[in-house]
């Protein structure tokens, strides 16, 4: 099969199409033809060298999701056969013709979606909804603030919460807050040129947000803390700016009884992803098939320019999910 491969660290250059050896099916895997595969910060941080080049489960190739139809399945699987659609994560591989898949990480594609919208999905949605429902247990009478709210998962999670009828926070680049707006954003906060702590204080009476999704770390964490609502619940998602140095005012944490919690899925145990996994899928799924819940595309890349694609995620302007096609 064709598959994406670097054989040095580097920057997007140094990936290229090249031939590799069709994934094996396990007994608990199925086995995809991939039409399209979501690009992912992480692909960046792998590509760099931030991880090795580890084996994240499934190969050691680049690409955590993907979509695309069922040409082989595992004496253990349940619930899928050969030409069922099929979206999911993988362990590594999705950047290729052919990948493997633990089946309780994939989940059927919604009869209206194709395959570029369908890979969209997985990893940004699955992510969304574990900061925002699961572990941030947001309600319909609460309130959020979500940053790099037009990022792929702060893009998921703006719909997520706007599905649950939450009041909805978000900081992002000027240019880019009317598209925010439109996914549900009720006040849409410029991070360049405004505080966020500041108009939170001012919008809620002083009160703040119930929940807080942040993917940006140390530069934003004292003043989430600042802008959580008694008994609010701050979700740590990513470290885009660092964590090292991060500071907290214990006493405020103490007394308004905060919350920080913190979630990384691909370094979670395999029984762990399948509970996110299912969690998403059983609350989510057919709002896709219904038209309430949108994967935002930002481009479309074919699989031979990866490179092209890594480098528009590099940009940091792409609103939504890049994609990559065979």
């Amino acid at each position: 099969m064709k598959a994406i491969d670097f054989n040095a660290f580097g920057d997007a250059d140094v990936l290229s199409l090249v031939d590799a050896p069709d994934p094996v099916p396990r007994a608990t895997d199925l086995l995809v033809k991939v039409h399209a595969a979501g690009v992912n910060r992480a692909d960046l941080l792998l590509r760099t060298g931030h991880y090795g080049r580890p084996d994240f489960g499934d190969s050691r190739l680049i690409g955590l999701e993907m979509a695309g139809e069922v040409v082989a399945t595992g004496e253990d699987v349940k619930g899928f056969k050969v030409g069922d659609r099929v979206m999911g994560i993988t362990g590594g591989g999705a950047y290729a013709e052919l990948a493997r898949i633990d089946y309780r990480m994939a989940m059927p594609v919604p009869e209206s979606l194709d395959y570029v919208h369908a890979a969209a999905i997985p990893e940004v949605f699955v992510t969304a909804h574990e900061a925002l429902i699961h572990l941030g247990r947001l309600q319909a009478s609460d309130s959020v603030l979500i940053h790099a709210a037009a990022g792929g998962v702060g893009s998921a999670a703006v719909q997520l919460a706007r599905a649950t009828g939450a009041r909805i926070f978000a900081t992002t680049e000027a240019h880019k807050a009317g598209r925010v707006h439109d996914l549900g954003a009720d006040v849409v906060i410029d991070y360049k040129n405004e505080d966020f702590a500041e108009i939170i204080e001012k919008a809620t009476d002083g009160a703040g947000v119930n929940v807080i999704v942040d993917f940006i770390g140390a530069p934003y964490f004292a003043r989430d803390i600042q802008s959580l609502a008694y008994g609010g619940r701050l979700v740590q998602v990513g470290l885009l700016a660092g964590g090292k140095e991060a500071t907290i005012d214990l006493e405020r944490m103490l007394y308004r009884h905060l919350q920080i919690l913190g979630t990384v899925m691909k370094s979670r145990e395999q029984p762990v992803k399948h509970g996110m996994v299912a969690r998403f899928r059983d609350a989510w799924l057919g709002r896709f098939a219904s038209g309430d819940l949108v994967p935002v595309i930002d481009s479309v890349f074919p699989l031979s320019d990866a490179a092209g694609a890594h480098r528009r995620m590099e940009t940091n302007e792409s609103v939504g999910k890049i994609i990559l096609t065979n």
